[in-house]
């Protein structure tokens, strides 16, 4: 994959980026303001998904929009396998012989429809469901995450081919459970991978972005286990005047488990097998990054004010270990909690239970199944108290918990293409981030592909808030993002 990439004619960039802004107030606002508005929550937020029908709904919408333009050669199905989530798969021919050069004559783009839960928090006049465009920015649950992704991959290579510029093989596969750890996507790779050829660059439009100036390349991505921490200490409340002191608390046994797993003065997870030596080059790169983003790094977040009503502090205000600490180390995170009353109806009641769901975060290099196991053993052993104390991770037999992804080495062509449609959309160079968030689809094709190139990259940028409250689509960002996609695909050796 060394060949240069191929220049575009005089006036081919321009009438691309200006097709690509066109397509995005035309046609895909319109489409994601139609998508925001579908609760088509992913199954682990949604057990009876199948019976609301609103996976279904918005697959079905994107399909229609898709063969709807009617690309030459497009071939397109909505895949179902019994009892698993559904896929969007599209096949649109090459409009150029193979150079024979390439290691692959295929590009596969991916994205997800599905959707985190509605949180709270919104503000007064938004909601997950109520979509809203305000200067340039479209609120509402999963726009940005990530349903304009099959709306921008057609749109790239539709912006290609009405300006005649070849391409390669392009297949798209879009699916529906990414939110919930992707449980389904590893058999659809089975059923569809003689449908995928031999694949040499994908692009996956379901990552970040460190700022809004530039084209950024994700490098890698921390992989995961999520589940539910029980402990049980009665079958029933009981007056805490009467048991305090002699049955302990549910609540103090399960942050003595914790304990187990995490420093609470730091956060650093404890356990060295849920740690990984950090690779040189990402070291570098992290270095550079936090060249271009300095304190906003960590002035992006919405901190609350702290006890002296200053600004609430991070972890670190370095800005090389900030990067760091959210993609290359573990962390946990509490994000539920159940038999805790709300405040209003809390009695004088010592409680039977304390559940906590759990998101362990891991660095990119460190197998997610193996952890789940080593997590449950660490919280299960040895109960205080003799309690009943469980953890359930989530995921299928034989697929707890997701690995993460460190990106292989950039060929020279894509590095340079990437450099060039950065500048071209942007007026800037590419930048290279890890995220912190989890895309299981990468490890799966890092392995069922080796040879492939990665560009890995999207809309969520600072302050966009993905699965929290008040998430929005940067719109500006997007359109110049669909047109540095267009020009990297056009690169394709």
């Amino acid at each position: 994959m060394n060949a240069p990439t191929r220049p575009f004619e005089a006036g081919a960039l321009a009438a691309i980026t200006a097709y690509c802004d066109r397509a995005w107030d035309e046609r895909i606002v319109p489409a994601l303001v139609d998508y925001v508005a579908v609760p088509a929550k992913s199954p682990m937020f949604d057990p009876d998904w199948a019976a609301h029908g609103l996976l279904d709904r918005v697959l079905r919408d994107a399909a229609a929009w898709v063969e709807g333009r009617r690309l030459p050669g497009l071939t397109l199905e909505v895949v179902r396998i019994e009892g698993r989530t559904p896929v969007l798969f599209f096949d649109i021919p090459a409009t150029r012989a193979a150079s024979g050069t390439a290691t692959g004559d295929t590009v596969l783009l991916y994205g997800h429809l599905d959707k985190q839960p509605e949180f709270n928090g919104w503000r007064r006049d938004l909601g997950p469901w109520t979509p809203k465009l305000e200067q340039g920015l479209l609120y509402g649950r999963g726009a940005a995450d990530d349903g304009y992704a099959v709306y921008a991959a057609l749109t790239a290579i539709e912006a290609l081919d009405r300006q005649g510029i070849a391409r390669p093989r392009c297949v798209g596969l879009i699916e529906t459970s990414e939110e919930s750890g992707s449980p389904d996507l590893p058999a659809y790779l089975d059923a569809l991978g003689p449908r995928l050829g031999q694949v040499g660059l994908v692009v996956c439009l379901d990552s970040g972005a460190g700022n809004y100036d530039q084209l950024w390349l994700t490098t890698s991505l921390r992989g995961m286990v999520s589940g539910t921490l029980k402990v049980e200490i009665l079958t029933e409340g009981v007056h805490s005047g009467d048991a305090s002191g002699l049955v302990p608390s549910s609540f103090r046994i399960l942050r003595h488990v914790l304990d187990r797993l995490e420093d609470s003065a730091t956060g650093r997870l404890l356990p060295e097998s849920f740690h990984c030596e950090i690779p040189g080059p990402r070291l570098e790169q992290a270095r550079a990054t936090a060249a271009i983003l300095r304190d906003e790094v960590w002035k992006r977040m919405p901190w609350a004010c702290g006890a002296d009503g200053g600004p609430t502090l991070p972890t670190t205000t370095d800005p090389v270990e900030g990067l760091l600490n959210r993609t290359w180390r573990p962390t946990l995170s509490v994000t539920g909690a159940e038999g805790l009353p709300a405040l209003g109806n809390a009695g004088n009641v010592l409680r039977p239970y304390t559940a906590f769901k759990l998101s362990l975060r891991l660095p990119p290099l460190v197998d997610g199944h193996a952890a789940s196991l080593r997590l449950k053993a660490l919280l299960e052993d040895n109960a205080p108290y003799n309690a009943k104390v469980t953890f359930h991770p989530d995921g299928r037999a034989g697929a707890l918990g997701a690995t993460g992804w460190n990106a292989p080495a950039l060929a020279p062509w894509l590095e340079r293409a990437l450099n060039e449609a950065s500048t071209a959309q942007f007026g800037a160079p590419v930048g290279y981030i890890g995220q912190g968030g989890t895309i299981p689809l990468m490890s799966m094709l890092a392995a069922g592909f080796p040879a492939a190139q990665m560009m890995v990259c999207g809309v969520l940028g600072p302050k966009s808030n993905a699965h929290g409250p008040n998430e929005f689509l940067h719109v500006p960002y997007g359109k110049q993002l669909t047109a540095a996609v267009a020009q990297v695909i056009a690169a394709c050796p």
